[in-house]
């Protein structure tokens, strides 16, 4: 059974048409890169599976319901400039387990786990907004992957980093996938591509 599948989704804004009859269903178990050029939807397409974004037409099915609410709480989504709270790092992190039904011990011990697999623990009371930006982007991802969720959607998770940072988010995201976690990330690396996912969909730009 597919973790997620998108039928037909249409997507308008006024008369433009972001996405038009998108079809494809993710596998469990895989990560899948999704590749295109700029403006055929792929961060729109991210959004719209995490339910930030309604379609026009189609259906997007989560696990055997279609309830954006449900998606939401199974799902954890990293966007290519992602919003970071004014506090310091530790705090970032915990914000993301107040859904979850934990004591203040566990709670402290997925917040230390998530920096240290980000290699963030010394930043631990550092103001977010004074990390790099690839040291920004690692504590996305970590707040995201403290949530433990099923599928997560990163948008261009390695945009504008040198090698070396690029390097260290793809060791998160396959640790992240290796600890369960289902990926669907967008990339302009075909390279990139090549080395993490299991499976690539190309998101095709039409001129009418």
């Amino acid at each position: 059974m597919a973790l997620l599948e998108v039928e037909n989704v249409v997507v308008r804004f006024g008369g433009i048409v972001a996405l038009d009859g998108v079809t494809f269903d993710i596998p469990e178990g895989q990560i899948v890169g999704l590749i295109g050029p700029n403006g055929a939807g792929k961060s729109m397409l991210l959004k719209l599976c995490h339910g930030l974004v309604a379609p026009n037409a189609g259906r997007i099915t989560w696990a055997g319901g279609s309830d954006p609410g449900r998606r939401g709480q199974h799902q954890a989504i990293v966007l290519q400039r992602p919003v970071l709270l004014h506090r310091s790092v530790n705090p970032n992190i915990a914000f993301a387990l107040k859904s979850k039904e934990l004591s203040p011990g566990e709670r402290d011990h997925q917040v230390a786990d998530a920096l240290a697999r980000a290699g963030l623990s010394r930043y631990a009371k550092t103001p977010a907004r004074r990390l790099s930006v690839g040291e920004q982007q690692r504590l996305a991802l970590a707040r995201a992957w403290a949530v433990r969720p099923e599928l997560l959607l990163l948008d261009e998770p390695s945009a504008n980093l040198d090698p070396a940072a690029t390097h260290l988010i793809e060791e998160i995201i396959q640790e992240a996938a290796e600890q369960g976690s289902k990926i669907v990330m967008t990339t302009h690396d075909l390279n990139q591509a090549r080395r993490l996912a299991d499976e690539v969909l190309f998101l095709s730009l039409i001129h009418i």
